[in-house]
Parts: C-alpha cells; sequence; structure tokens
C-alpha cells in the first residue's frame, strides 16, 4: 500500500526544514540557560533540596554571578570539587547549609576544575549506558508485541495509585504507560524533590517517581513476558533536567517538541529551542524515543487546514533531533485522528495523512494519537470514533498508539474504560493485522489527491517560513494560529549568551550516540515502522 508522492518535493521540504533550522541552530551555539546548567548539575549526582525546599541545583544556579554563569556551572563547580575534596552531591549539599560557597573557590585554577570534574562526567556517562544495557537486554529477553504498540495514560496525581493503574492496563495488554504531570508543572521552573502524592489531573515528574513507576514496570514485564515502556514529559521549563532524570533512571520515552511548550504553554522561543538541544543530546545517548507535539495543532484549529501544517512541523522536528544526533528510529513524530467525524469521507483524509506521514519517515517510530476534539461523552459513537481510529493505525503502520477512550470529555478514565480501550485496540488490530499489504490506492483517487496536496501545501509553508525565518514564523501565527514574540514568554530571563571558555563537559562529550531501543521492535516487523500532552 503506498501512496504516489513526488519524492522531489519530500527532498525539498528536507532541504528547506534544514535551512529553517540552520541559524536558530547558531544561536543555540552561542547561550545556554539555567536549566542546561541544573541539568550538568544533576548529571553529576547533585540532588536534594535545602532547607526552604529549594531544590539544591537550582540554589547553586541562581547563586552565580553573571560572569561564572556565562562560563557554565561547571567550571566553578569543578573548582569547589577541587579544592574541597568532596563528591558532588556533598559539595552541593554543604552549599545549601551555607557552610560554603562557589565564590570561595574563584581562585582555584581552571585546570584543576576540568580534571576534579571529569571523574564524575564519566561515572555518569557509564550509569546513563549501563540503564541502556539493561534495557537492551531485557527488550531481547521479552520482546515486544508487534506494533502499533498500545500506549495508555495514568494521571492521578498519586505515583502509588498511578502504579495500581499501570499494572491494570499492563495485564489488560498495554505495552507503553505515560505517567501525565500534574497540570501546570510545565510552567514552574524547578523540579519538586521526592515521591509525590498531590497532583492535580496527573502526577509530577520527580526522579523519585520515575524510579517507582520503573521498578513496578519491570515486575509485571517479568511476569507478563514482555518489555513494558515507559513515558514521561521532557517539555517546559525543566526539558533538560527531566531529560536528565529520565537517563538515570531508564524510562523508555519522553515528550519533547521543539515547539510545543512556545506554541501551547507560551515559554520562550529561546529558551525553548536551546533545552530541547541539549535535552535530546541527552536522549540520543541514553536511547530514549522522542513523542513530538503535532497533533496538539489539531486540538486548538481545524484538523483538516492544519494537515500541511502537521507536515511541515515535523520536518522541522526531524531536522532539530538529527543536528542533536538522535537517528530516525528515536524520532517519534507526532499526528492525530482529529477530523470532525461529521466531514463526508473524513475517513479517507485521515488515511491519507497518517499513510503520507509513514512513507515520508519510514524509520521513525510514528505516535498516532487518538481522537479528542470532538468526542461529546456519547460513549457508544466515541468508541466506534475510536475504532475507526485504531484501523487507521494498523492499516497504515504507525508505531506507537495512544489508545482512545470512549469515556473521553467524561472524567480521566477508569480502569475499566482502559481495559476496554485496549479490548477495542487488540481486536482491531488483530482482526486486520495485514490488510494494508491486501489493498492499493486508486491512483488519482480522493486519498492519493489529498495527500499530495498536503504534501504540496507542507512545502510552500516550509518555503514561506524559511524566508521569514522560524522566530518571526511563530510570532506570525504560521503555526496552530498562536502568536508568540521571539523575547517574550515565561523563562526569557533565564537565557544568557556563553563567554568566551564557557564548558559545558556533558555537551562536549555527548556527540553521536547508539541506536533506540524500538529498533528490535521495528526489525521484526520488516523496519515498519485527553490524551494530548495538555499538562
Amino acid at each position: 500500500m503506498e501512496l504516489q508522492i513526488d519524492p522531489g518535493i519530500v527532498e525539498r521540504c528536507r532541504e528547506l526544514a534544514a535551512s529553517i533550522v540552520e541559524p536558530v541552530g547558531a544561536f543555540i551555539a552561542g547561550h545556554s540557560t539555567v536549566a542546561v546548567e541544573r541539568s550538568v548539575l544533576r548529571l553529576l549526582g547533585v540532588d536534594g533540596v535545602a532547607a526552604d525546599e529549594v531544590p539544591i541545583p537550582n540554589l547553586i544556579v541562581d547563586a552565580l554571578s553573571a560572569d561564572d554563569r556565562a562560563r557554565g556551572v561547571a567550571i566553578a563547580f569543578g573548582k569547589g570539587l577541587a579544592e574541597t575534596g568532596l563528591e558532588p552531591r556533598a559539595l552541593g549539599e554543604a552549599i545549601a547549609a551555607g557552610t560554603c560557597r562557589l565564590a570561595d573557590f574563584a581562585d582555584v585554577p581552571e585546570a584543576a576544575a576540568r580534571g576534579a570534574l571529569q571523574p564524575f562526567v564519566k561515572a555518569s556517562l557509564e550509569k546513563i549506558r549501563g540503564r541502556r544495557a539493561e534495557r537492551e537486554e531485557k527488550m531481547s529477553r521479552l520482546p515486544q508485541l508487534p506494533p502499533p504498540l498500545l500506549y495508555v495514560i495514568v494521571a492521578s496525581g498519586n505515583i502509588y495509585e498511578d502504579r495500581t493503574a499501570a499494572v491494570a492496563a499492563v495485564e489488560a495488554g498495554a505495552q507503553i504507560i505515560a505517567v501525565i504531570r500534574s497540570t501546570g508543572q510545565s510552567l514552574l521552573d524547578f523540579v519538586p524533590f521526592g515521591p509525590t502524592t498531590e497532583g492535580f489531573g496527573g502526577t509530577y515528574a520527580t526522579q523519585e517517581n520515575f524510579r517507582i513507576m520503573r521498578e513496578a514496570l519491570d515486575e509485571i514485564s517479568e511476569r507478563e513476558g514482555r518489555y513494558v515502556m515507559l513515558t514521561n514529559y521532557a517539555s517546559g521549563l525543566c526539558m533538560p533536567e527531566i531529560a536528565s532524570m529520565a537517563a538515570l533512571e531508564r524510562l523508555d520515552m519522553l515528550l519533547n517538541d521543539s515547539m510545543y511548550g512556545i506554541l501551547f504553554r507560551d515559554i520562550n522561543m529561546k529558551r525553548t529551542f536551546i533545552d530541547q538541544h541539549f535535552s535530546r543530546m541527552l536522549n540520543a545517548y541514553s536511547g530514549i524515543i522522542i513523542n513530538t507535539g503535532e497533533d496538539n495543532y489539531l486540538t486548538t484549529a481545524d484538523a483538516v487546514e492544519q494537515a500541511p501544517a502537521v507536515l511541515a512541523s515535523q520536518f522541522i522536528n526531524e531536522e532539530f533531533a538529527h543536528r542533536a544526533g538522535m537517528p530516525d528510529r528515536q524520532i517519534g513524530l507526532g499526528d492525530a485522528y482529529e477530523i470532525s467525524p461529521d466531514l463526508q469521507d473524513g475517513f479517507l483524509y485521515q488515511v491519507a495523512q497518517a499513510q503520507l506521514t509513514r512513507q515520508i519517515f519510514p524509520e521513525a517510530p510514528l505516535k498516532y494519537m487518538p481522537p479528542t476534539k470532538h468526542m461529546t461523552g456519547d460513549i457508544f459513537k466515541g468508541h466506534l470514533i475510536d475504532a475507526m481510529f485504531n484501523l487507521t493505525s494498523v492499516m497504515t503502520r504507525q508505531t506507537i498508539h495512544l489508545c482512545g477512550m470512549l469515556t473521553e470529555a467524561i472524567h480521566t478514565p477508569f480502569l475499566g474504560d482502559r481495559a476496554l480501550s485496549i479490548e477495542n485496540a487488540q481486536y482491531i488490530m488483530n482482526t486486520a493485522r495485514h490488510f494494508g499489504d491486501e489493498i492499493t490506492f486508486k491512483p488519482g483517487g480522493t486519498i492519493e489527491r489529498r495527500a499530495q496536496a498536503v504534501l504540496s501545501d507542507a512545502e510552500a509553508l516550509l518555503r514561506k517560513v524559511a524566508d521569514m525565518g522560524l522566530m518571526n514564523a511563530i510570532e506570525a501565527a504560521v503555526f496552530a494560529d498562536v502568536s508568540r514574540a521571539p523575547d517574550g514568554g515565561r523563562g526569557f530571563d533565564g537565557v544568557f549568551e556563553r563567554a568566551e571558555g564557557y564548558w559545558n563537559p556533558f555537551e562536549e562529550a555527548l556527540r553521536g550516540g547508539p541506536s533506540s531501543p524500538l529498533r528490535s521492535a521495528q526489525d521484526d516487523t520488516g523496519g515498519r515502522s485527553a490524551q494530548n500532552d495538555k499538562k
């Protein structure tokens, strides 16, 4: 089942995406953010909170002088390690207790700082490699079922209740568990510490919560005889810090988009572009698959009209990811089944979009999102619409399939709702497993014409963005009908220019990296490769 599309247009789209991202990449190379610097400390082992509950990485970075910050926290912190002989966590705790300040070590030679840091940088990267090796061993021993992989959200606010719901979902057949974040966490410029039991509309993303859920999913994986993947959200003001914690705790997927936070959370675009680059470097090294957020365009504007913007954004996200060292098999580009069910032949448009994305990005583990915008509370109609979504997913060989809920627009799903949703998906994907291999598209038919029109319009949109510049295009509301200013939004005060001699030892080390955790699952199928991020 192949659409006839012009490969020349696809190539021009990629060339345009490269020209769009190039000047943004140059900006990223000359700047850093407070979140990137806090990530350096977390990767070194600095953790915990001070007496007033301020996370120690925040306390240290916020206390740096402007000059020290511009050269990177690693140099100032390394001087403290060299002078005191303490390990990073102990030095962080000493600073939090007020027994020393990084300013006290200003006269320590920079060479000594670099030397003191190297063993801890090496140990951290070895730990991340070890966590990756654990995943690879488990996936080899406990192979997943074939894609589309059934992805289910838990979101109680209490990590222990989430753990119970996750285990129940896996027993019903879920292959990926996503712990949705508490509402508004993306706007916090710090990461909460420890296990949490009070979240609104979701559960706080903390390193301890990651550990608790990873342990539970490893246990159920052994019982079920198949590896269950864990997902969370590396978006918002702490994007690189969450990527750091996820790498250390062996998460498998992270929601990580180049523009989501800008458009839908009004986070400063310069801050977002810098943070997503470093977070994706970490994801590439740790083998974490990113999930991009193009599905959100379709919930804020008309899905038929926004289809070219979805495809254009996918090209841009792919280019940003490649520049961070991510292979295609770790780039989970997003899309959604969000065309109005009242539109005549809407199903044909859905198939056209899904198949177009699959052909253009053949190695990407595409993430297909369920209908949410047009769900009304009619559970019978909703269950039927979800079945059409499931059919589209299996026939176009999507990889990551977020199960739609019949009770969407009514309440947070109950355990029984999730079970019915998974049962629906399992039935469709079993009974229509090879449907896509048995059919062809009518040459010049509705599906093919629609796909060709979307691709052509995406090229025109990318050309427009290339002429304007990405930041100006976002300000002009080119994407999702949302306008954001380059120097506006949350977190802009955390962006700073790198001084001469700036040093981030992890950025220096994170070049290239091994391959993705979904590779074996895709290889087994011949390489085929709201529930939106509302938190």
